[in-house]
């Protein structure tokens, strides 16, 4: 009724509740319920009972759950620090070793990969510890003694490392993990000798890491950006910049090799180069290969005193989750002949299997989501993908991966579009998918995918009525000499009708009263490409070069408008008005000042140009001046007389 009464724990029988009375106890009631689990009986029926009986009725089924539980809870640790570990986020992996250590202490294996863990990120102290509790707990696992080994080599305890790799190979003399780490034990031993009695060589490459030009060289380059985002690339480069000499220690490190080669501006050839070929867009492809190895290294060890860095053994990996990853390959390969033999039904049913058996491979997903892309089941498709990226994130699968998803995706949703809106959410994918990774079949698709938003834009915006009236509309405001304007009445009715060259004859008319000549220029001739035979196009088009002061090529645009319009008093209008200005400037009419602007315009004709640097037509000129009958012969020539009259008419040549 009052505060619950604190557990006395005298006179009780210790035989019954051993754990719980070993020792007096000051736990309350409400703290002892607490304690236990929701499967227990409710307090409120043990009101009456003593206290014994009621610790013994809370004791009898909980605690051995409880222990299952935390078992499950440390097996999924140890499966998240397994994928951080293997995806590179080493601080993670041994977040979650930890907490699976937490709950299973007495886990050799756990202390044994959270060993790996350390070691990678070059904390060798704690990775020292961590094995030697690994071989405390299994003395007789060989693999605690490599990670001890490789815990020494890290400290530089050569001795030590050697000890150990030997005393694992007592347990295993045919494991090549031990015997490596032993060879290398031996080796570093051997180099730390000689680099006492030799000192160190000078490191050409010193210059290049030295300075802030290094970052900012790294950041600007797109191949190495990524890798400032790794903590151990970094930390390796900031050693090599400390100490150029360490860079011997991390040359089989592919990214410090192409690092190396940004700085020095020079390409190296990657051992791996033609093995991550990209799989086209209908093909089921295989998973990405394997990240770079991280290898630890020491911050200031000398470069003699080891030829390679320790290596973390491979995680733990339970024999049925390898037989379960093999069956999923099989899997795998199973819907790859089915794809290729076009039973897309039978592809889906093995990769569903692969995807079952084992789901820390996304190109299992993506593979099927292909399927569902050629058979036309886009939003199965979809989801695939969605499921796929979702899976690659939670995984830190390659970016690349990631990428074909989301392309895979973008082209489902490309296949769904039927209005322009639709292509929205496809050029976003396409552009997510460019962010992960820059192929340039994305990039191709992405630019397909703009181009028929835009096309359908149009086709849905086309409407000829509405056209007429934006037209309208110009007119209006043209003859209020509002041409700004009428210039956006005409842009609508464009837009609503490309094909109206009415519009495009219009709105030149609005330029030219502007002074926006070039503009005026384009939209005659789009006039004059939609109808050739409207006359009204010529006009606006020779008013336009006439204004530009392009007699000659006016002449030509009114004449080839009276080809369709042999009467049209406007064309004649202009070609009577370049023949006048043109024979201004060769009977000499024309002030200097005319006559320099037209000589310095004619020098930009590439016609001119061209009749002025051929030697020819130089000595023909140069008979012209010195002999007036050669002149007359000369003449004769249709050819020679075409390019003098080019020339009178450009000012070039004056007739008096």
């Amino acid at each position: 009724r009052g505060r619950p009464e604190k557990v006395r724990t005298q006179n009780r029988e210790p035989s019954r509740t051993p754990s719980l009375f070993s020792k007096p106890h000051s736990f309350s009631f409400t703290t002892i319920a607490r304690t236990f689990s929701s499967s227990s009986p409710p307090i409120i029926t043990l009101l009456s009972t003593s206290y014994p009986l009621i610790l013994l009725q809370f004791c009898k089924t909980p605690f051995s759950n409880q222990l299952n539980s935390q078992s499950t809870m440390a097996d999924e640790a140890k499966a998240k620090g397994n994928a951080a570990f293997s995806a590179g986020d080493y601080t993670t992996a041994i977040k979650h070793f930890s907490d699976a250590i937490a709950l299973a202490p007495t886990n050799h294996v756990l202390y044994s990969n959270r060993s790996a863990a350390y070691a990678s990120l070059q904390k060798y102290a704690d990775a020292l510890n961590d094995a030697k509790k690994t071989v405390e707990l299994k003395p007789d696992w060989s693999k605690g003694y490599s990670r001890l080994g490789a815990a020494h080599l890290g400290l530089t305890q050569y001795q030590d490392a050697i000890v150990a790799y030997k005393k694992g190979l007592d347990f295993d003399p045919n494991n090549d993990a031990l015997k490596s780490g032993l060879a290398d034990a031996e080796s570093a031993a051997a180099s730390s000798s000689r680099s006492r009695a030799a000192p160190q060589s000078a490191n050409p490459f010193a210059d290049s890491f030295s300075g802030p030009e290094m970052w900012a060289k790294l950041t600007a380059d797109p191949s190495t950006r990524p890798f400032l985002q790794q903590p151990d690339f970094v930390k390796m480069m900031q050693d090599i910049q400390k100490n150029p000499s360490n860079l011997n220690l991390y040359l089989k490190d592919q990214r410090v090799m192409q690092a190396l080669g940004v700085l020095l501006n020079v390409k190296f050839m990657s051992p791996n180069a033609g093995e991550d070929m990209d799989i086209p867009e209908t093909e089921a492809e295989s998973p990405p290969p394997p990240p770079p190895e991280k290898k630890p290294t020491t911050n200031n060890a000398p470069v003699e005193e080891r030829t390679r860095e320790p290596e973390p053994e491979p995680m733990e990996v339970p024999e049925e989750e390898k037989e379960r990853k093999a069956q999923a390959l099989k899997e795998k390969e199973l819907g790859n002949a089915a794809y290729k033999k076009k039973d897309f039904e039978t592809a889906i049913a093995h990769y569903t299997k692969a995807i079952e058996l084992y789901d820390e491979d996304i190109s299992f997903i993506t593979n099927r989501a292909a399927v569902y892309l050629e058979m036309g089941k886009y939003e199965d498709c979809i989801k695939d993908c969605d499921k796929a990226v979702e899976r690659g994130r939670e995984l830190r699968s390659d970016y690349k991966m990631v990428a074909r998803a989301l392309t895979r995706k973008g082209s489902a949703l490309v296949k769904m579009a039927k209005t322009s809106k639709d292509y929205e959410p496809a050029i976003e994918t396409f552009q997510k998918a460019l962010t992960e990774h820059r192929n340039p079949d994305t990039l191709k698709k992405l630019n397909e995918a703009e181009k028929a938003k835009k096309d359908l834009e149009q086709q849905e915006y086309f409407d000829p009525k509405l056209a007429d009236e934006a037209r309208e509309k110009g007119n209006e405001c043209f003859k209020e000499q509002k041409y700004p304007d009428a210039i956006k009445h005409y842009t609508e009715a464009i837009k609503r009708n490309p094909k109206d060259h009415k519009a495009y004859s219009n709105r030149a008319a609005c330029y030219t009263k502007l002074g926006a000549m070039p503009e005026g220029l384009k939209d005659a001739e789009k006039c004059i490409e939609l109808d050739p035979a409207f006359a009204k196009g010529y006009t606006r088009k020779g008013a336009i070069q006439f204004f530009m002061k392009e007699y000659e090529k006016a002449l030509e645009t009114y004449q080839e408008g009276l080809k369709y319009d042999s009467k049209n008093q406007e064309l004649l209008d202009g070609i009577r008005r370049c023949v006048e200005q043109m024979n201004k400037a060769s009977r000499g009419d024309l002030s200097p000042e005319e006559l320099k602007e037209r000589q310095a315009k004619a020098m930009h004709d590439p016609e001119v140009q061209n009749i002025l640097s051929d030697p020819v037509m130089r000595q023909v000129l140069q008979d012209i001046q010195e002999d007036p009958k050669a002149a007359q012969e000369h003449m004769k020539n249709p050819m020679v007389m075409n390019k003098i009259q080019k020339l009178v008419n450009a000012g070039i040549i004056q007739v008096r």
